[in-house]
């Protein structure tokens, strides 16, 4: 059993509820303009060269991997899979995941559709509950308000009060959060799976260009 769903079975089970409707209800929120989105991040993608070339299949022999590697350091991939379609939309490639670099990439993402509403499930990292996102939030919306200070009041005073300002129902851009520890419950987490399993998993990156 889930650790957090033993601490308060009923907002677990709601929090559960909320994002399995919006799933549901994904294309027709489509139809009328909303993009409802799944996003997070992949950190530390090595960038990893075999040693010596992979042996072929060949009769009665199976394909030969080398396992030891040449290491030319990772990258952070930040993507997006949009749930109406299924096409994972406006990914962000780089060498970090800071709080900057979000910000930036839910930027970007909204872009591709600046008037429309945006749903983003996200999970619970700080840098999915930070001041520059909140900001970034406000100015998207044309919200003309006082956030306050970090750390010390408003609406940017904690992880807390920016995240009840950042899932506001009322924000043409909004966030969802799922609860701790479910990251089967976040449908980008099906595409990390497919891109390591069918992609990183047997690949040969020389570089990080490559990669």
């Amino acid at each position: 059993m889930n650790n957090e769903r033993e601490k308060d079975p009923e907002g677990f089970d709601e929090l559960v509820r909320i994002i399995c409707d919006l799933y549901r209800q994904a294309i027709e929120l489509y139809e009328q303009g909303t993009h409802l989105v799944s996003t997070d991040e992949k950190t530390g993608i090595q960038a990893l060269e075999r040693k010596h070339p992979t042996r072929p299949m060949k009769p009665g022999k199976i394909t030969l991997y080398e396992h030891e590697y040449i290491r030319h350091g990772t990258q952070a991939l930040i993507a997006n899979l949009e749930v109406a379609t299924g096409k994972c939309i406006s990914p962000s490639i780089g060498a970090t995941r800071t709080e900057a670099d979000f910000t930036q990439h839910i930027e970007r993402t909204i872009n591709l559709d600046p008037d429309a509403g945006w749903i983003f499930v996200v999970d619970q990292l700080n840098t999915h509950r930070s001041a520059s996102l909140a900001r970034l939030v406000a100015k998207r919306c044309q919200l003309n308000i006082d956030l306050g200070k970090k750390g010390s009041q408003g609406i940017l005073k904690s992880q807390k009060t920016r995240m009840e300002f950042l899932q506001d129902k009322a924000h043409r851009i909004r966030f969802v959060y799922t609860p701790r520890h479910t990251s089967w419950l976040n449908q980008i987490e099906i595409w990390f799976s497919i891109l390591v399993r069918r992609l990183l998993k047997h690949g040969n990156f020389s570089s990080v260009k490559i990669l």
